[in-house]
């Protein structure tokens, strides 16, 4: 990082001084024009009648002379040389210098050229002045740096600048450095041991919360990971649950058969005997399976994506209620029905038949001989209230779950595997409903439904 930081400080402070040398040193070379050409016109200003010689090199030497030496070139309108100060080969005439050219237009001219006669940089003022014999063009000229001859003078002094300059940079890189990293390598040991991270330098703070998003994000994806290892787990042990439950449940009616059917098989049971053999055969079968048809349409639900339609939960909820009412008058129990008229729900007709039946079917059958199950449908809620059992306040988490009964001996005693339950909380998981219980022992449950 110090290399980099130097490297770039470098660069741009190089720049920086050699751009600065060269429009200082275009500043002064212009500055330089402006003043020469400021003198050379006072020079022609001094000029006079008497410097008109019938030799024009007479003349033209002797206002040189008055002007230190500035070159001096007479000529007539024409551009044509009549006197020249310089002891050079001279040309005939100088019409196309540009200095003529704008003297002759405007009355005076001024250009900077490099002369191929004297072999230098010069400046050259040209202005017409009036004489006893006419008009004649007078022009002055020095001699002048140009501009890159200026540039090559200040190397030197550039030199020592950038020497100094390279000194600056790696003083400036080291504190500098030091002043950068010293917070950051601060905040790196911050980040590695705390959650959310702070700083009082301003520059620092999209660093910080880079840092803080990055951390809520391992911190979102470690609690991800470890729900996920957690939901295995469940899952695992779940799965290991359903096997233990399904082989208990499956061993009372596979022992009962194979029991029976080892005594038939003995022919030592009499008429009465076979009798109750071939009936408890015949029962233990058709339990065996509906346990096994209740298995399947359990583990089918997951995989059921038909489409959804409008159905009459209120007639659902009638026609449940009249298949049950024979069980339900056996015991002596009373329906007690609360439900309004055209009550609908976006759902399909099985899964409602479900929901519904097992609601009111378990009130039934958990309830105690001469109860009431009180059944209310208003607004898409059913509500399924017993005066049975009741669950007890531990097992209230426990109810949705499979093959959890009241009956802990899996006899049997009210006729469930424990199923039931289970598909009701898994159809309203899938479509959206939510399902509540409310008990207590021996006082009987109520299960409410929202439908959506």
């Amino acid at each position: 990082m110090r290399k980099r930081i130097l490297i770039i400080t470098l660069a741009v402070t190089f720049f920086a001084i050699l751009a600065f040398t060269v429009v200082t040193t275009q500043i002064y070379y212009n500055d330089s024009l402006n003043k020469s050409k400021s003198y050379l016109k006072v020079y022609v200003n001094a000029f006079n009648q008497k410097y008109i010689t019938e030799n024009g090199n007479d003349g033209a030497i002797e206002f040189s002379q008055l002007l230190n030496g500035a070159r001096v070139t007479l000529m007539d309108l024409e551009g044509n040389v009549v006197g020249e100060s310089a002891s050079v080969e001279q040309s005939a005439n100088h019409a196309n210098r540009e200095e003529v050219i704008s003297a002759v237009k405007k009355g005076e001219g001024f250009s900077v050229r490099y002369s191929q006669t004297l072999k230098d940089d010069y400046v050259y003022y040209c202005q017409k002045v009036e004489v006893e014999n006419g008009t004649l063009l007078v022009r002055v000229a020095k001699p002048t740096e140009s501009v890159w001859d200026m540039f090559a003078h200040s190397i030197p002094t550039l030199i020592l600048y950038l020497i100094m300059d390279i000194i600056a940079c790696l003083i400036f890189t080291y504190a500098a450095t030091n002043f950068i990293i010293v917070p950051i390598e601060k905040l790196a040991r911050k980040a590695a041991y705390s959650g959310q991270l702070s700083t009082e330098y301003p520059e620092l703070k999209p660093i910080v919360r880079i840092l803080n998003e990055r951390n809520l994000s391992i911190e979102k994806q470690l609690n991800q990971i470890k729900t996920e290892k957690e939901l295995v787990v469940k899952t695992q042990n779940s799965k290991d649950e359903f096997i233990a439950n399904v082989t208990h449940e499956m061993n009372t009616p596979l022992t009962a058969i194979k029991g029976y059917s080892e005594l038939l098989a003995s022919g030592m049971l009499n008429e009465e005997q076979t009798a109750l053999a071939y009936k408890t055969i015949v029962g233990q079968s058709e339990r065996l399976s509906n346990l096994i048809a209740r298995i399947i349409n359990y583990n089918e639900l997951s995989n059921d994506d038909l489409p959804s339609y409008e159905i009459d939960l209120s007639k659902s909820v009638k026609e449940t209620l009249n298949v049950l009412r024979v069980e339900a008058e056996l015991r002596q129990i009373t329906f007690i029905e609360n439900i309004s008229e055209g009550v609908k729900v976006f759902s399909r007709q099985e899964r409602v038949n479900e929901v519904v039946g097992n609601l009111i079917r378990n009130a039934v059958r958990y309830n105690k001989d001469g109860g009431t199950v009180t059944i209310t449908l208003t607004n898409n809620t059913l509500s399924v209230k017993d005066t049975g059992v009741g669950i007890a306040k531990e097992n209230l988490d426990k109810i949705f779950s499979r093959f959890f009964t009241v009956d802990k001996s899996h006899s049997g005693k009210y006729g469930g595997f424990g199923l039931g339950l289970a598909v009701v909380k898994k159809i309203c998981n899938i479509s959206g409903w939510e399902i509540k219980v409310y008990s207590k022992l021996l006082e009987g449950s109520e299960f409410i439904v929202k439908f959506k």
